[in-house]
């Protein structure tokens, strides 16, 4: 007699339940006999075009006390990039999966856009548009090797973007390669006020009164001397600042000047001819009498050029003393009649932009009616006590 197998009993086979035989097929072979089914009921329909959407068909609602059915999905529409396998290929734009969208602000006007320009700019004009210091100071600067990219000594000339890391005397300095307004402070200095940071004797500076900067610094648009009062130009750009002063570009500055007697012909002819001074030759484009009394005569002069103590030097060259000076006009600025001794006043937007050569800024109709108002005045103290001499 042969050995049984070693084989465990099984009950017999029994035929599965339509129910359990829908369970056990493959979910894509479900999915799609749910779909026949859906369509077979839509299409006998009378109604069944009321019920059709662009997203698929509308799933029939079950009536109350009924027992509530899972709700069919929905069927696979050719075309639809986000129920491709592939759908990373046929949507472009759409991020892939553990992919986050960038942010900033969207190239349509929304805020989904990088804020950033991705092409690299040269690193003078970078860090004086951050208000770190002029172009020609930051030129010295690389030359001295106080500025660091990347943790190398900075050359002139180079070019840096978005994802470099510049340090300024060991400090990091934040940058921006967006297009910003400059902004431009108009200040009526007065006598007795030096155009310098510190002052080892101790007088008072003309940035003592100007407000404060959360970012860059305030950049003195050529200076006057400590005897000399009028208009004085601020501005948080280093490359504005450095338009406004370049001898290449040559602004004019007016000035009103009052001088101890009066001017021969002779002597008129030799200040707007050229009078050769210790650092070379230095002319008036412009002179024109404005009267006075007694001995004290009024003048009204323009020069293209910015050098130490120039206007007063060409006067004394000529046996001739300046009792008083006064700058009334700087390129196309001139000071506002209304803006007295020691008062600042801001530049509006726009102005400012014209005067960078940038174009204007988009504004809403608050901002434009905003605009118009006049400008405030402000009148300031120094925040620092002057040291005594």
């Amino acid at each position: 007699m042969p050995p049984k197998p070693n084989r465990p009993l099984r009950p017999p086979l029994k035929k599965k339940s339509d129910a359990i035989e829908i369970l056990d097929r493959d979910p894509r072979e479900r999915r799609g006999a749910d779909a026949s089914r859906e369509e077979d009921v839509q299409s006998s329909s009378k109604d069944a075009h009321l019920d059709l959407e662009a997203r698929g068909p509308r799933t029939p609602r079950a009536p109350r006390g009924a027992g509530v059915a899972p709700a069919p999905r929905r069927p696979r529409v050719e075309g639809d990039a986000a129920r491709h396998p592939d759908a990373r290929r046929s949507a472009p734009g759409q991020a892939e999966r553990g992919e986050r969208p960038a942010r900033g602000r969207a190239q349509d006007g929304g805020r989904t856009a990088p804020t950033t320009l991705a092409e690299p700019e040269r690193l003078q004009k970078v860090l004086a548009q951050a208000g770190v210091a002029s172009r020609r100071e930051i030129e010295e600067w690389v030359v001295a090797g106080r500025i660091l990219v990347n943790g190398l000594p900075a050359s002139l000339g180079q070019k840096i973007g978005p994802g470099d890391r510049v340090k300024v005397n060991g400090k990091l300095i934040p940058l921006r390669f967006t297009q910003r307004s400059p902004r431009v402070l108009i200040y009526h200095k007065p006598e007795g006020e030096i155009v310098s940071r510190d002052d080892p004797e101790g007088r008072p500076t003309v940035f003592e009164r100007l407000p404060l900067l959360r970012k860059g610094r305030w950049l003195a648009v050529g200076r006057l001397d400590f005897n000399t009062s009028g208009l004085l130009l601020f501005t948080n750009d280093g490359d504005l600042a450095n338009k406004l002063m370049h001898p290449r570009y040559e602004l004019e500055r007016e000035y009103a000047v009052r001088i101890l007697g009066e001017l021969t012909e002779e002597q008129v002819k030799s200040l707007t001819e050229g009078i050769q001074l210790e650092d070379g030759l230095a002319k008036f484009n412009l002179l024109r009498d404005e009267g006075g009394e007694g001995a004290n005569h009024w003048y009204r002069v323009t020069i293209s050029e910015g050098r130490n103590r120039e206007v007063r030097r060409m006067f004394e060259s000529v046996g001739l003393t300046v009792s008083r000076l006064m700058r009334v006009r700087y390129g196309s600025v001139e000071l506002p009649a209304r803006l007295k001794r020691g008062m600042w006043m801001e530049m509006p937007e726009a102005e400012a932009c014209a005067l960078a050569g940038l174009p204007p800024p988009q504004q809403s109709r608050e901002q434009d009616e905003r605009a118009k108002r006049p400008v405030k005045l402000h009148r300031t103290q120094p925040r620092f006590g002057s040291k005594p001499r």
